[in-house]
């Protein structure tokens, strides 16, 4: 077996470890998640669907950065904008107007937004929220149910939680989605002391029939603020967030990732009377207004309006379930295969078969799509530019990928079948 060189990439590795931990800046983005050998480690450059790496070798993407590029790389309009913005200046000693103007669309855009402040990273905005609901109730205590980004409050209650305090790790409780009596429980077993639900109101699971009115029930039961995290559902399931999809309105949100089609910027919206809070609790970034990605957020959100973004997004997801599943079914993988999720976001979730374990799986599944020119890590993160080539290409990489599982499935031993050391248990966020 032959595949791409991916020697530039392997000696850019070697290179960074020596200064970078991991060598990049993304956990989902280091060589944690990729089997070394058989995989691209960096990216020289994108364009649409379609990204470059620093060897030449073509993929069509389908993680556009983690879920944040919705448009496409280098969207012109986006471009545009902060080109023209950039000839005026990136951060200054005042406040720019493009704060206000950006603030005032997504208050127009998003049902439960009356006010909004700026930050960086998904992570800034869930934990400014969560900040906000503790100021806001006089309360400790958080329940959490799925990826809430690195700061302390949320990642002490997960497995890599190395380095939070244990009195920030007893804050933080983990309810199970879809499931409103576990939650009950929680809040039960700490009366008074909740000033927070947050939730991303989808990810893997659709939300069964009422389950998030009654997770806003029974926060508001026990004095506690809803809280969304749709860091990753703004701008992707709907243009008003999953809020709008769903019809529950949460206390506060989180939105990021997409809201800029991959420049830095994200937002924490809600209530008035809470967001006031934020005149006296402490959120504040020197590039908080910083101008380009303001100027990112405003072309997209716009875009987002005058065309058939969202739409495209879910009839594009909804092709790529049809070839995926199919192809599931053609080789028989049902029982260790599944797609769930939303279009606009699904996942393929991989079980371990006899004494073949799930890692074994997804190293060959990826061994064979990067060879292909697919990147994925397992989700598909659709873009408007994904078009009938790259799903043309998914569609071949699947193929190959799953003819391989069949054959280690059917008794064929996986070092045989692999090219490269499988990858190891990692830190699952979902």
């Amino acid at each position: 077996m032959s595949g791409p060189s991916f020697k530039q990439s392997e000696a850019l590795l070697a290179r960074a470890l020596r200064t970078i931990p991991l060598g990049t800046q993304t956990f989902s983005k280091s060589k944690t998640q990729y089997p070394h050998g058989v995989s691209p480690y960096y990216i020289s450059r994108g364009k649409g669907a379609r990204v470059w790496d620093v060897d030449g070798n073509e993929y069509a993407d389908f993680i556009n950065s983690l879920a944040a590029v919705t448009l496409g790389y280098c969207d012109p309009d986006v471009d545009r904008a902060v080109a023209d913005m950039m000839r005026n200046g990136v951060v200054f000693s005042l406040p720019h107007p493009i704060e206000i103007e950006v603030a005032e669309e997504l208050v127009k855009l998003i049902p439960s937004a009356e006010m909004v402040r700026f930050g960086k990273n998904g992570s800034d905005a869930t934990a400014g929220a969560i900040r906000v609901a503790r100021a806001f109730t006089g309360r400790d205590h958080v329940a959490i149910c799925g990826y809430h980004g690195w700061q302390d409050w949320y990642v002490g209650a997960t497995l890599r939680n190395k380095g939070v305090p244990g009195a920030t790790r007893a804050l933080t409780h983990v309810f199970r989605y879809n499931d409103i009596d576990s939650l009950h429980s929680i809040l039960s077993a700490h009366p008074g002391e909740f000033a927070a639900v947050i939730l991303e109101p989808m990810n893997i699971e659709q939300p069964r029939a009422g389950f998030l009115g009654e997770v806003k029930e029974l926060a508001h039961r026990h004095g506690a603020l809803l809280v969304f995290d749709e860091v990753v559902t703004g701008f992707r399931l709907h243009i008003g967030g999953a809020q709008s999809l769903f019809g529950v309105m949460p206390d506060l949100s989180a939105f990021g990732k997409g809201m800029a089609n991959g420049y830095p910027v994200s937002a924490v919206v809600g209530r008035a009377d809470v967001m006031r809070e934020m005149e006296e609790v402490f959120f504040s970034f020197t590039f908080g207004g910083e101008t380009l990605s303001l100027a990112a957020a405003l072309a997209t959100l716009q875009k987002l309006q005058r065309e058939p973004v969202i739409d495209q997004l879910r009839r594009t997801g909804e092709r790529v379930i049809s070839i995926v599943r199919g192809l599931v079914a053609q080789f028989g993988l049902d029982g260790c295969c599944s797609v769930s999720g939303h279009p606009a976001w699904s996942f393929l979730s991989l079980r371990d078969v006899g004494d073949i374990s799930m890692w074994g799986l997804k190293t060959l599944l990826l061994q064979e799509m990067f060879a292909k020119g697919v990147l994925t890590l397992g989700t598909h993160n659709i873009s408007y530019a994904h078009g009938d080539e790259d799903l043309e290409r998914l569609r071949r990489g699947y193929e190959a990928g799953f003819a391989r599982m069949r054959e280690a499935i059917d008794g064929r031993p996986l070092r045989e079948l692999l090219q490269c050391e499988p990858i190891q248990p990692l830190f699952r966020v979902r």
